[in-house]
């Protein structure tokens, strides 16, 4: 049995994972999936202070308070902004890191930095605060009337924090695996960052690299192929 640690992406909560949860359970592995503040089931919670260092805070907690240790850690979406964040408190504890269709930053980058938006002014009192959320597709019409309408608007420091990471992502002792969706088209939002990443993993020596043939919402379309591959890798 492994220890899974999933934090879900931007405008989403835990719920994101819940076909997943139940694979890995069927699978014989254990899955935690915190939800970040002000977003998704903790909703009530958002405020213009909520930022990136809420949620990597939200992540160390979590994987403390329920002292986690050997984790595979994976990142999705924005969550790889998360993970990486979380590494210079966690590193002790993970196995092995999987960014899935995330982004990955380095020390001193923002997401929005990654985008190519870094000009983009952080919030001040009386300002526009939040983010709505980007339009994904679903190939379940089922599975998009549940995930819709929770998709909740994001407060923009998540966006505009920058990671603080002591050493270069390689130079950490655990493994690190990228998992592309290659099923989004060129203009569907992060590609282009998530195309340099995946290209990244799959020329270095320091990274395994996967893909699955789905959009950007693995989670939900391919749930028991994301599994298998999480399994292959614990």
């Amino acid at each position: 049995m492994a220890t899974f640690v999933l934090v879900h992406g931007a405008w989403s909560g835990a719920h994101g994972f819940r076909h997943v949860r139940r694979s890995l359970a069927h699978l014989g592995h254990e899955a935690f999936t915190p939800s970040l503040t002000g977003i998704g089931e903790r909703v009530h919670l958002t405020s213009p202070s909520v930022g990136l260092g809420t949620h990597i805070d939200d992540l160390v907690n979590h994987v403390l308070y329920e002292d986690l240790r050997a984790i595979v850690l994976l990142g999705f979406s924005y969550g790889g902004m998360v993970v990486t964040g979380a590494l210079d408190a966690l590193a002790g504890r993970v196995r092995h890191v999987v960014y899935l269709d995330a982004f990955v930053p380095a020390d001193g980058q923002s997401l929005f930095g990654l985008l190519g938006l870094d000009d983009r002014p952080a919030p001040t009192v009386g300002t526009d605060w939040q983010v709505m959320a980007a339009p994904r597709v679903f190939d379940d019409p089922d599975e998009a009337d549940f995930m819709n309408p929770r998709r909740t608007p994001q407060p923009v420091r998540c966006f505009t924090e920058r990671v603080s990471l002591s050493q270069p992502l390689e130079e950490f002792a655990f493994g690190r695996t990228y998992i592309r969706a290659t099923g989004d088209t060129p203009d569907a939002p992060g590609t282009a960052a998530f195309d340099v990443a995946a290209a990244h993993a799959r020329t270095s020596p320091h990274w395994s690299a996967r893909e699955i043939d789905t959009n950007h919402m693995v989670p939900s379309n391919r749930p028991d192929e994301l599994a298998a591959i999480l399994d292959e890798l614990a």
